[in-house]
């Protein structure tokens, strides 16, 4: 089939889906991702002529090279529509150079959203490829490859081999250190709380301790609880104010690309590299049939903004109106949303391409994940548009011979937003309305019970994945598309582990931050790393020369380079015995630690090269086998699955931990699952079920 013009994209799906509305005389064609990069095997950086970056075609994509060659030479014109981003922009620039394209023609088409009307639209106005963005991008690989191919090399010559360092992941790394020097070095302290049951008009409320003869008190101790129960000696309680308040609550602005990250982690269970991709499909295009074809569900999914699009503000206008009333709309008296500071490129939030196409219109064409997270995404950005919510509160005061207690309650007196969306909370306890029965001051209430409770503070909580990346953006450290593989790096470096789904370091972790902190002050630095950031957004807005940039960096990092190799000392990470010897040449086991992590090795290596995965036994006799022991092990997408310790003379395995019982019912093994709200023994085999355990 003749074309006249050539159309370049990343990835073949979003090729798939933009072909089909421009055209015969267009033909669209994927790139598959960046055609040139730097070479893995050299740090390619020329620091003594401008920091210039030696470019090589990345090996494996000479085919495609060849082949859009071949396309391009038969094309009146070619068009680059890679991502509307700074990395779209660099693999734009890059296949301008590999296809001997001019930079001065406007070839480079730009679009948010993967719909007819915005892909039609961008092509009537292309532009010049944007040289500053390019520059901003090639800045981050230059600074990244300088402190990886810098820092790297001397951690596997002082530490041992397969270790990395990054700018990143060095800060994030640190956070999640930081916290848990935090939680070793927290000293709990007691206090108390005093809690009420008291009745009025047949009503039951609760009410909490607040002070004494007019004072907050704070009660240290069981002496301090003494003294307030002793002047407690009735039932009766008078009630001496009575506060109500019209309470308005705002609705959550769109999703960011880390807000979006966070709250997958908290409502729908994703991780941040599942996030990533389900979204990418959203965008890149979904198969709707009924003659709409494949349709790009969402706007792009990399962005730091909050804004919206006037065609999405009236669009969300009439949906709203039309399906819950006008008096659902806010939009009338929202104020402008300022973005983030760093916010890149003028992007708009991300948002569905159509507020029209409800979730449940299309749910029969999605898959389960996608259909969760289109549904987060269309139930937030339409929240975003709807009025306050309006809450009446209500705050009494009780009191008996100077003490007093505080009743709080609150309802919705108005839904607003919220009767489409309520964003969730990083500690997972969701808001629950407290109606008090009606009371006025003069009243007299009865106490049913008062009930005393000791407790101690609690150490900070490890990070999950969600809040790591919100303190990483609230900190300025890294940008949209650096947070997933940022978190998957420290990982796959075993410099972290996620244990119950918060980020726990490893010893390993903790040698190579305290060397980081020793000898690289700066880049571990919180502040250090976020001003690099606003330098490279001055980069892309053309108020800063990336080299100047680059520069500024590398003249202090080269100094602390040499202190590095001269005063870094080798550390030996010493094998722990194992506590039994070998059982093909009888010398000691030792623990080792690998690439992945703690394992069983002889001791007698490299002589004899046995060993043995580090497993944790449940306690529970295998029920296949009866011989062996029910053992924990990781699938090779680290998730938890139970096996039998005589692998593979016995296949038995299971998602679900057994628990060592047979079923009443038809005799097969019991497991423990998880459920919302707690745990469930069930069958493995049939359907019985015993109590939910909390």
């Amino acid at each position: 089939m003749s074309y006249k013009y050539l159309v370049i994209v990343e990835s073949p799906a979003k090729a798939k889906t933009i072909e089909k509305y421009l055209g015969k005389q267009y033909k669209v064609v994927a790139s598959v991702g960046h055609v040139r990069d730097l070479p893995k095997s050299t740090m390619s950086i020329d620091i003594e002529n401008n920091y210039e970056p030696r470019y090589i075609n990345i090996r494996g994509k000479g085919p495609i090279i060849k082949e859009l060659k071949k396309l391009a030479g038969k094309a009146q014109k070619v068009f680059l529509a890679a991502d509307p981003d700074r990395e779209g922009e660099a693999i734009a620039w890059h296949l301008a150079h590999v296809l001997s394209l001019d930079l001065e023609d406007k070839n480079r088409v730009v679009f948010n959203e993967i719909t007819k009307e915005a892909v039609k639209e961008a092509f009537k106005e292309p532009r010049k490829i944007n040289q500053d963005l390019v520059d901003a991008q090639q800045a981050r690989r230059i600074l990244d490859r300088l402190v990886g191919y810098s820092i790297s090399p001397i951690l596997w010559k002082k530490v041992k081999k397969g270790l990395s360092a990054g700018r990143v992941q060095s800060v994030a790394l640190k956070m999640i250190i930081d916290r848990e020097r935090a939680i070793r070095d927290f000293k709990p302290e007691e206090y108390w709380s005093i809690n009420g049951n008291f009745i009025k008009s047949r009503k039951k409320f609760k009410a909490s301790f607040y002070g004494v003869d007019g004072k907050k008190m704070k009660l240290s101790d069981a002496d301090d609880v003494k003294q307030i129960t002793q002047r407690l000696t009735s039932k009766e309680y008078d009630v001496t104010k009575v506060t109500k308040k019209e309470r308005k609550r705002n609705p959550s602005l769109p999703f960011t690309t880390s807000s979006l990250q966070q709250e997958a982690a908290r409502k729908l269970n994703f991780r941040t590299r599942k996030t990533m991709m389900v979204a990418q499909q959203l965008y890149e295009g979904i198969n709707l049939g009924k003659g709409q074809g494949i349709v790009g569900l969402i706007t792009y999914m990399r962005t730091d903004s909050t804004r919206l699009s006037d065609t999405a503000k009236a669009e969300s206008r009439t949906f709203i109106e039309n399906t819950y009333g006008e008096g659902y709309y806010g939009g009338k008296n929202k104020k402008k949303t300022a973005n983030n500071k760093a916010a890149q490129d003028a992007h708009e939030a991300i948002r569905p391409s159509s507020v029209m196409r409800t979730p449940e219109s299309i749910k029969d064409k999605l898959d389960k994940d996608q259909f969760k997270l289109y549904q987060l995404i269309w139930s937030r950005m339409v929240a975003s548009q709807m009025s306050p919510a309006v809450m009446d509160t209500m705050s009494v005061d009780l009191e008996q011979n100077g003490v007093r207690f505080v009743a709080t309650g609150s309802k919705v007196k108005f839904d607003g937003f919220m009767k489409v969306y309520i964003e969730g909370k990083d500690d997972g306890k969701d808001e629950k309305e407290n109606i008090l029965p009606e009371m006025a001051a003069g009243d007299v209430v009865k106490s049913v019970d008062i009930e005393p409770k000791q407790h101690f503070t609690q150490p900070p909580a490890r990070y999950t994945e969600a809040t790591l990346i919100k303190t990483l953006e609230e900190n300025g450290v890294g940008r949209p598309s650096t947070y997933a593989p940022t978190l998957e790096t420290i990982q796959r470096r075993y410099y972290a582990k996620l244990n119950a789904k918060r980020f726990e370091p490893t010893e390993l972790g903790e040698i190579v931050n305290q060397l980081m902190e020793e000898f690289f002050p700066q880049i571990v630095n919180t502040s250090f790393t976020a001003e690099m950031e606003e330098d490279l957004d001055n980069v892309a807005a053309a108020k800063e020369k990336w080299v100047d940039v680059v520069d500024k960096f590398y003249q202090p990092f080269s100094k602390e380079l040499s202190v590095a190799e001269e005063q870094m000392e080798k550390i030996q990470i010493k094998d722990e015995p194992a506590g039994f010897d070998c059982e093909l040449c009888g010398n000691p086991m030792v623990i080792k630690l690998g690439k992945y992590g703690k394992f069983y090795a002889c001791s007698n290596f490299p002589e004899c090269r046995n060993t043995k995965p580090i497993v944790k036994e449940i306690g529970v006799t295998c029920p296949k086998c009866h011989k062996g022991q029910i053992v924990e092990r990781k699938s090779k997408k680290n998730r938890l699955f139970y096996g039998c310790d005589r692998y593979p003379d016995c296949d038995f395995i299971s998602w679900d931990k057994p628990i060592g019982r047979d079923c009443p019912k038809c005799q097969h093994y019991l497991v423990e699952k998880k459920v919302k709200g707690g745990k469930q023994v069930v069958c493995s085999n049939c359907d019985y079920k015993e109590d939910v355990q909390k």
